[in-house]
């Protein structure tokens, strides 16, 4: 992964967390262009300043904790979400992990070496999700915990919402995530923080910077290449 947050997008997200704070009714603005939004744009921004106010800040160890009901199951050999998709890694192509029914996943060694794109997953989500959705997928005071989130999510529908955005707005809050389809630095790496959540959220990958990873092969490179420069 080459990028790191630079100081623009650092701008953005202390906007964004500034927003919540001051009660910005985001879902009432203009809408922003996708490719020009900066990690801190995918915060759920709650629209109730004193509940904001009352809220802790997030940190590595004050995340918010685990929903109850997400059971993966592990059995036979086979990794099954909570939503019914079987995870089981099947075969590789362009340098990335899928199941049988082509599906994006992980896969790590009985030493704990990841597979690289799971690590890039790592890297991209550090770069542009985790000041809104906290450290390693954990979730904050304004946004979700995306490990968990991919657990009760199908792969397409976790697809749409990064490509299209979401909004739910009710009495409470005004909750919005803004589209990514057209934001490379995301929308290349998409499956890689697919798979990168699901490992966190399945309890196969502890939090930090994975220890060991494999070496990135020729056909990732081959495939980001034509992604980021396409």
């Amino acid at each position: 992964m080459p990028s790191k947050t630079t100081a623009s997008l650092m701008a953005m997200c202390i906007a964004c967390a500034a927003g919540a704070i001051a009660s910005t009714a985001i879902a009432q603005d203009a809408p922003q262009d996708p490719a020009q939004s900066g990690a801190g744009a995918a915060a759920a921004v709650s629209g109730d300043a004193q509940q904001q106010a009352q809220q802790p800040a997030a940190s590595d160890d004050a995340a918010p904790a685990a929903e109850e009901g997400l059971e993966v199951k592990q059995e036979d050999g086979k990794l099954v979400l909570p939503n019914g998709q079987d995870m089981t890694p099947d075969h590789m192509e362009n340098g990335r992990w899928y199941t049988a029914d082509d599906i994006p996943t992980f896969k790590i060694a009985e030493d704990g070496t990841i597979d690289y794109a799971t690590f890039s997953g790592y890297r991209r989500y550090s770069a542009e999700c985790h000041v809104c959705h906290g450290p390693d997928g954990e979730g904050s005071t304004y946004a979700p915990a995306l490990k968990n989130s991919v657990l009760k999510l199908d792969y397409y529908d976790f697809q749409e919402i990064v490509a299209s955005g979401k909004q739910e707005v009710n009495k409470a809050a005004n909750l919005v995530m803004p589209a990514f389809g057209t934001n490379k630095n995301v929308w290349c790496y998409v499956d890689d923080i697919y798979v990168y959540l699901v490992a966190r959220g399945a309890g196969d990958l502890p939090r930090g910077r994975p220890a060991k990873k494999e070496s990135k092969s020729d056909e990732f490179t081959a495939q980001e290449d034509s992604c980021m420069n396409g």
